[in-house]
């Protein structure tokens, strides 16, 4: 399947040109005058990529990259005539996944398409964890049993997480309040056997196992 490409450019001949480029190469692309248009069009749409300009009218790339941060990892790559060094250390502060500066090479800017991209696909793989029938998404920090989602707290999911990663180890209620709580949490350890308590009954799987006086590890079903 394609990658869909989200082009935001106010420069009409430019954003023609890229559009058509990209759409040669086989890739899915629309496009956006200026940010307040990227933003909805963002909103609306289910992008792989987006291609940012900074100089806009009425919201500039760096605000509409901060704005899609908030609640997005999508690839940014800016595309911008600022090629002082403060700028693009400012693209990245805000932590846009590549910066090109203009006048630029179309064979240029498709290597470095294909490179985010494929860094992008590479990531999301990494961002799943998985134990028998549970599917944890580091990335939108969701749970599925057999397909069906399960809604946790921060700290149930992280406690899941630590579990499954450290599995086959015994992981200890202290380590688990020091991970999961931090350090500076001083309270009782009884908070953790809550937070599994809850844990066991919202998955319900029998896949946590007690070690008694120790703490708390994962078992396969047989």
């Amino acid at each position: 399947m394609s990658a869909s490409i989200l082009v935001i450019e106010d420069d009409s001949s430019i954003q023609e040109l890229i559009v058509e480029f990209l759409s040669s190469q086989g890739y899915n692309v629309d496009f956006a005058s200026d940010g307040l248009e990227g933003i909805s069009k963002f909103k609306q749409g289910n992008y792989d990529l987006i291609i940012l300009d900074i100089m806009m009218p009425n919201l500039d790339g760096y605000s509409v990259c901060k704005m899609i941060r908030k609640n997005s990892t999508v690839p940014i790559i800016f595309l911008s005539a600022l090629n002082e060094e403060e700028n693009q250390v400012k693209g990245f502060e805000l932590e846009c996944d590549d910066y090109i500066t203009k006048p630029f090479s179309f064979n240029l800017l498709i290597k470095r398409v294909e490179a985010v991209l494929r860094r992008s696909t590479k990531s999301n793989s990494e961002e799943l964890l998985q134990f028998e029938d549970l599917n944890l998404n580091l990335n939108t920090y969701t749970v599925e049993v057999d397909g069906e989602t399960i809604e946790l707290t921060l700290k149930e999911f992280n406690i899941l997480k630590t579990l499954i990663e450290k599995y086959p180890q015994v992981i200890t209620r202290e380590n688990l309040l020091d991970s999961i709580w931090g350090y500076d949490y001083y309270g009782d350890t009884r908070i953790v056997d809550a937070h599994i308590k809850n844990l066991r009954k919202k998955i319900k799987l029998q896949y946590i196992k007690t070690v008694k006086g120790i703490g708390y590890t994962l078992e396969k079903s047989i």
